[in-house]
């Protein structure tokens, strides 16, 4: 049997002046055209392929899928999460019609991980840079947990006073005030936040491996179906995202009262809130947000988890379509 000739791995003569051809071009370019491409960046505002850059020089990331005429629908995610936590309601509202857009928050997922700015005001002033830069009008703003902060924040301070929103939703959200004060008894004890903190610095992928696969979902419950493939894009988005943004989230979700945000927002709300949410209690959440409310309608879920938009997607979707639709 004879042995075929290796060919194909055979550099000719004619091979090597080729490559030294293409080398002695590349080689060639000048400078100036290499730095002419690397400075052609978009001014600060402005939109840059998938970012838009704020006005202290932090690059958001942001999806926008859909018609551009029509209705916009920007969502708010959680702590510590990505604008990936909303594909499920992103690709569920793109089927309907609407435009969809969804942000990293600053220092979380593929946005700038920047040393300073991880609190409300800086979240909220964030969202309006994209919303801005996106020429966003009559939009339904829906924020989950840390998320619905940030919407409260973005409408009473941004929304309403450039006319850039039309409804709001705040689903398994933080406000008004989470922290246990003499002013509000019934929130949960500085010590709560006080173990988020020091889990996360001694051990931030485990304890973004416990959260999830704990109370987050509510998969510690008796008789839970716990979804391995939820844990782990939860452990995922997190891990993508900054341990500083993330320590320095905890006291801006933990502890930023939001009672005059809520107070000063007139657009229509919804306010969502599972009966069994083990990680933003219901009595301090949306039970003390609806009284505060001009425009406020509760709905709540017995048995739903603060993760109910993931796993219980087709109830949450549904209520939410037909409030926007309203």
């Amino acid at each position: 049997m004879s042995s075929a000739r290796p060919l194909d791995l055979a550099l000719t003569r004619r091979d090597v002046l080729l490559a030294g051809a293409a080398l002695a071009a590349v080689v060639a370019i000048p400078v100036s055209t290499v730095e002419a491409q690397v400075s052609a960046t978009p001014q600060k505002g402005e939109p840059r392929m998938s970012f838009v850059t704020t006005k202290d020089g932090v690059d958001i990331f942001y999806k926008d899928w859909g018609p551009k005429d029509a209705q916009p629908i920007m969502f708010h995610h959680g702590w510590p999460l990505s604008a990936d936590d909303w594909d499920g309601q992103m690709l569920f509202f793109l089927s309907k019609g609407y435009r969809v857009i969804a942000a990293d928050r600053r220092g979380h997922g593929r946005s700038s991980q920047v040393s300073e700015g991880h609190d409300m005001d800086h979240y909220a002033a964030d969202a309006f840079a994209v919303a801005e830069a996106l020429d966003l009008k009559n939009a339904v703003h829906i924020g989950h947990s840390t998320g619905g902060g940030e919407v409260a924040r973005y409408v009473a301070k941004h929304g309403e006073p450039s006319g850039r929103v039309g409804k709001a939703v705040l689903v398994s959200a933080v406000p008004p005030l989470m922290l246990k004060t003499d002013a509000n008894p019934e929130g949960l004890p500085i010590e709560v936040f006080d173990g988020f903190r020091s889990a996360l610095a001694a051990n931030r992928a485990q304890f973004f491996r416990d959260v999830p696969s704990g109370p987050f979902y509510g998969f510690n419950r008796e008789g839970a179906t716990i979804q391995e493939g939820v844990i782990q894009n939860w452990w995922r988005q997190g891990m993508m995202g900054s341990a500083k943004a993330h320590y320095d989230g905890i006291k801006a979700f933990s502890e930023t009262d939001q009672t005059e945000d809520l107070k000063a927002i007139s657009v229509p709300t919804l306010v969502l809130h599972g009966e069994d949410d083990q990680i933003v209690p219901i009595a301090d959440a949306a039970l003390k947000s609806i009284k505060l409310l001009k425009n406020g309608t509760l709905k709540t879920y017995p048995k739903f988890g603060h993760g109910m938009l993931t796993i219980n997607a087709d109830v949450l979707n549904a209520d939410l379509l037909a409030f926007i639709k309203a």
